[in-house]
């Protein structure tokens, strides 16, 4: 068996072409199809593997017809999916499901991005966050926040982006809700 470089890869992560390929397989066949993009971005985030190793072992699964590409979405053939079920096996557990909830996590943020949406623009030093929830192709939220420096707009916005429909649904009920008589304003009791 042929070794990878190790060059960005923890301890118990894969040195192993062919380790990496079953990964692949193994990966595309749980969680698949996928695109590029997921699988580098969870098995790098993970130091799973290493980058250009990752690159030879996802064209070398392709060349030998275990994944099949259409629309920038990988997934597996038949030849593939016995690999992996036979094979997956043989790779350490924890690398396999660090991979599982790595890739989880990545498909979980780019579906809350594409609903929760936010970008930061700098106006005279100071930093405003554009928070938005879309839905059926408008807008139903919008939040706009100031913040004093570029690192807490920046995290803000990865923050609503993870977490802006629990933030819209707790703003509703707060709104939506009946409360104590403390609660209303005074013309509200009458």
């Amino acid at each position: 068996m042929a070794e990878a470089f190790t060059a960005g890869v923890k301890p118990g992560g894969l040195t192993d072409d062919t380790q990496i390929r079953i990964l692949l397989c193994y990966l595309i066949k749980t969680a698949g199809p996928l695109t590029r993009d997921t699988l580098q971005g969870a098995l790098l985030q993970e130091q799973l593997v290493n980058y250009f190793e990752f690159a030879d072992a996802l064209a070398e699964v392709q060349k030998q017809g275990l994944v099949s590409c259409a629309d920038e979405q990988y997934s597996i053939t038949d030849k593939g999916a016995s690999v992996a079920s036979t094979l997956a096996h043989d790779l350490p557990r924890t690398v396999r499901e660090s991979a599982i909830r790595a890739v989880m996590q990545i498909q979980s943020w780019r579906h809350k991005a594409a609903s929760n949406r936010a970008h930061v623009e700098e106006k005279g030093g100071k930093y405003v966050v554009w928070c938005n929830i879309g839905d059926l192709g408008s807008d139903v939220f919008q939040l706009q926040l100031t913040m004093p420096d570029k690192l807490t707009a920046e995290m803000t916005k990865n923050m609503f982006i993870a977490h802006g429909s629990d933030i819209y649904s707790k703003l509703m009920d707060m709104l939506t809700q009946p409360g104590t008589d403390d609660d209303r304003p005074p013309e509200a009791l009458l």
